[in-house]
């Protein structure tokens, strides 16, 4: 039977793979790297970089792909990115039809394929079609939450308080709920509207590539920068990815 191995490759930098990373890419026929056009190229460079890297064993191919584009929402969120998932499985069928009968796979998944990513199901979805029989597995990645806090040289969370792993759109609409908030695919730059001014924000971006630039202070003081320095490293790349924790209190405090 046919098998995929999704594999998390860490945030960026090639050195965040782990020996179980490296022999599961090196157990597959067809590596598979996805592309998301001119402006996101330094994405899939980066994968290549770590295929010339780690591949050893001869006779793996490289197998490039382009990631369908994700639609306006014209209903609402939800439907719409049902919608791209199943495009995305439909290309993933074909990806993996092409694979021998007892052939594997590798997706390179960004980061953590646990964490704000839909491979797993998306793998998932094209099972259940029963158009093309295979199993998976799932090596785990260094995720930009671990690599910020690297960054930053902090834990994540307070001494005995919570932590909560959430995104800009429902910061926006919750606002600052603990004492420990990771925020993770925030376009709006939510954090600019929180009303927590006293709060702390260790923010970053392009983390683990040579791009990586790192701002942290207390919100009311920093966050206009932020704003700023975000924009002009977007339009300096043609993109961005960030990811930023909002902390307010102390260890400790009651």
């Amino acid at each position: 039977m046919r098998h995929i191995h999704i594999i998390g490759i860490g945030t960026g930098n090639p050195e965040h793979l782990t020996v179980q990373a490296i022999n599961a890419m090196n157990a597959a026929d067809m590596v598979f790297i996805p592309t998301k056009g001119a402006a996101k190229a330094d994405l899939a460079e980066i994968r290549r970089d770590i295929c010339d890297r780690y591949l050893t064993r001869e006779g793996i191919s490289i197998v490039e792909f382009e990631v369908p584009k994700r639609a306006a929402p014209e209903r609402n969120y939800v439907q719409t990115v049902d919608d791209w998932h199943a495009a995305i499985a439909s290309l993933y069928e074909g990806l993996i039809g092409d694979l021998p009968e007892s052939g594997a796979g590798a997706f390179l998944v960004w980061g953590d394929p646990s964490l704000y990513d839909s491979t797993i199901r998306i793998i998932e979805r094209v099972r259940d079609a029963g158009i093309v029989a295979f199993d998976y597995s799932v090596v785990p990645g260094i995720t930009s939450i671990q690599a910020l806090a690297a960054s930053h040289r902090i834990p994540i969370n307070l001494v005995g308080k919570p932590v909560e792993i959430t995104t800009g759109r429902r910061l926006a609409e919750t606002g600052l709920t603990q004492a420990s908030t990771v925020v993770m695919l925030d376009g709006e730059q939510a954090f600019s509207t929180i009303a927590e001014p006293d709060a702390e924000i260790f923010w970053g971006a392009y983390l683990g590539t040579e791009h990586e630039v790192i701002r942290a202070g207390r919100l009311g003081d920093i966050a206009d920068d932020i704003v700023r320095l975000r924009a002009e490293e977007r339009a300096r790349h043609g993109w961005i990815m960030d990811i930023y924790l909002l902390r307010k209190g102390r260890d400790f405090e009651a």
